[in-house]
């Protein structure tokens, strides 16, 4: 092909992307000259691009191992956008990893190796983050891969074994036995030197197109950092990080097409995202280094965010909850996503307001045992968090199916002043209707409520409460006292306005269908929805009736035209991404009817 035939080529083919070229400069990116580009338009590092540009620029990058870190802090328009994007079928890789070389076998029979390691990413004397003796090796960020297989950390150079290295920090040292006993001067050995990879700083920047890897982050820490508001991230893979695939931090920020698997920690982590949107996603495998459950662990977090919104994802078999929104988040969705085979809960809404989860297809949750989960590993969870909606979702075949997890909580509140308390925040207000709950494993609904107060039960059925305290009001105006520390007392089922209507139960024999209390508490175990609704006045509406469907291997959900849970709406609408839904065929609904 001529050269000057090249740039037109490429131009053709920038209008196939999803990002529209602005009228701006083109700047190109390459690890090689390329012949055809004049040379004051391209850079040999992404880092020099991303110094230079301005509104409507547009920095194409060709195919390469990048080894650098980025940062962006010039923002573009809502009409004139930065972009920053793979070019036309260019595999782009930006790692947080470089090739060490040189290395000393050391003295003994064993195939061990060093080289020097001037590199320290935690500080502390334990260099890990958490520093508790949980995480004393967990929470470290060195990463060292042979032949891009990684291999296992030890704190001491006696605990080395075949497939670990050692990290002596204090003599700079780096300690190396393949697991192959092999020669690491003959085989290519790779590090990570760099936590973050990529810093977005700017606003109205629009990237796509790179799979970001290999980086020595800590935990809570995204390898990339996305702070501009109006933000775009198309199409990018954050992947096999020591901690965050990537972090959100601005408002109105648009996350499409995205794959974050294999991170140490989390897929990603958001705080103060409001509208924050991620659309056909994939989360998937996160938290490989298993980091404390119950601190912060799986698939993602979402932290004090308003308005943040999931929808037709998928959050794969994560090391924890698959979605967990945690502290102080509000009117957050969730919708027509998969969420399965997450070891604990699929969704973990907790200290938290105004979840509307609909339409989701939610299998296969909740079975790690994991210590301390308990009411955190069903389908969906609701932990403390009132004003909430769930609806039409598939809740099949997870440990449990809904649940209610109560203590005495508190949490910040979005856009409080500096200094101020953090508020009581408690289940009321919520509203559970037109779902399948169908062969979950140990309930289909469970109540874990563990407060003293025995708020979870009918006024009759209370054995002793207290109703002194200073007033405030609930979402439904009700006034509800509040003791000394801001906790509500006087509370009972009535006060909590707890609305289970129109539900579609299934649970076979050896399942459980409708737990109310703690298992080592105060509990009453209902085997009938009559009986739920004589004690407890819960599930007008619902029915207990077989939920038949295609097969749950291939997650080929489609039910029969005389479904109850059609007839009762208690279907997704829309469609779900990796899942069959709809009507089965006349012949295969008479087999399985």
């Amino acid at each position: 092909m001529s050269s000057r035939l090249l740039p037109c080529v490429l131009a053709l083919l920038l209008t196939r992307t999803a990002f529209a070229a602005p009228a701006g400069r083109v700047w190109h990116v390459s690890p090689a000259p390329l012949p055809a580009i004049a040379a004051d338009r391209q850079f040999r590092t992404i880092g020099d691009a991303a110094k230079i540009v301005q509104p409507g620029d547009t920095v194409l990058i060709h195919s390469g191992v990048y080894r650098e870190s980025v940062t962006i802090s010039a923002s573009g328009t809502a009409d004139r956008p930065i972009v920053i994007q793979a070019a036309p079928a260019a595999n782009v890789v930006v790692t947080g990893a470089d090739r060490l070389t040189g290395w000393t076998r050391e003295p003994g029979p064993d195939n061990i190796y060093s080289a020097p390691w001037p590199y320290s990413f935690i500080g502390g004397p334990a260099h890990a983050h958490p520093d508790d003796d949980y995480h004393l090796l967990i929470g470290r960020a060195e990463q060292v891969f042979v032949q891009n297989y990684l291999l296992h950390q030890v704190l001491r150079r006696d605990q080395l074994s075949r497939g670990s290295f050692f990290a002596d920090l204090d003599a700079k040292r780096l300690y190396v036995w393949g697991a192959g006993n092999e020669d690491l001067n003959q085989v290519p050995v790779e590090a990570s030197t760099r936590d973050v990879l990529w810093r977005c700083n700017g606003a109205y920047v629009q990237l796509r197109g790179v799979r970001f890897r290999y980086a020595a982050n800590a935990a809570q820490e995204g390898t990339g950092q996305f702070g501009g508001a109006h933000d775009v991230v198309e199409d990018c893979v954050f992947e096999r990080t020591n901690g965050n695939g990537a972090t959100f931090t601005a408002p109105d920020i648009t996350v499409r097409r995205c794959t974050f698997q294999d991170n140490g920690q989390l897929g990603f982590g958001a705080a103060r995202a409001d509208r924050l949107r991620l659309t056909d996603c994939l989360i998937r495998n996160n938290n490989t280094k298993d980091f404390s459950r119950g601190w912060e662990a799986g698939g993602e977090k979402i932290v004090l965010s308003r308005g943040a919104a999931i929808d037709h994802c998928r959050v794969l078999e994560n090391r924890g909850a698959g979605l967990w929104f945690d502290i102080g988040n509000e009117g957050c969705e969730v919708k027509n996503c998969l969420i399965a085979g997450n070891e604990d809960a699929g969704i973990f809404y907790e200290i938290s307001y105004g979840l509307h989860a609909h339409d989701n297809v939610i299998i296969g949750n909740g079975l790690a045992d994991t210590p301390g989960a308990w009411g955190a590993q069903a389908g969906i969870c609701l932990s403390s968090s009132p004003g909430c909606v769930v609806e039409r979702n598939l809740l099949v075949a997870n440990r449990e199916g809904f649940d209610f997890r109560e203590q005495n909580r508190t949490t910040p509140r979005i856009g409080a002043a500096p200094g101020v308390k953090e508020v009581a925040v408690w289940n009321h207000d919520e509203i559970i209707r037109h779902n399948v709950l169908a062969d979950n494993r140990d309930a289909q609904t469970w109540g874990w409520f563990d407060t003293r107060d025995e708020r979870h039960w009918p006024r009759a059925q209370q054995t002793g409460r207290a109703d002194t305290g200073r007033a405030a009001q609930n979402l439904a105006g009700d006034y509800v006292a509040k003791d000394q520390h801001g906790q509500p007392v006087g509370l009972s089922l009535e006060s909590l306005h707890l609305h289970f209507t129109d539900n579609l139960y299934d649970a076979p024999e050896g399942q459980g269908l409708f737990h109310w209390g703690t298992a080592w508490g105060r509990h009453t175990y209902y085997p009938t929805l009559a009986a739920v609704r004589r004690e407890l006045g819960l599930e007008q509406g619902s029915v207990q009736a077989p939920f038949a469907f295609g097969d749950y291997p291939t997650r080929d959900l489609r039910v029969p035209a005389g479904s109850p849970a059609l007839k009762m709406d208690c279907y997704p609408r829309g469609d779900v991404p990796d899942t069959r839904l709809g009507l089965l065929p006349a012949s295969t609904s008479e087999a399985i009817q």
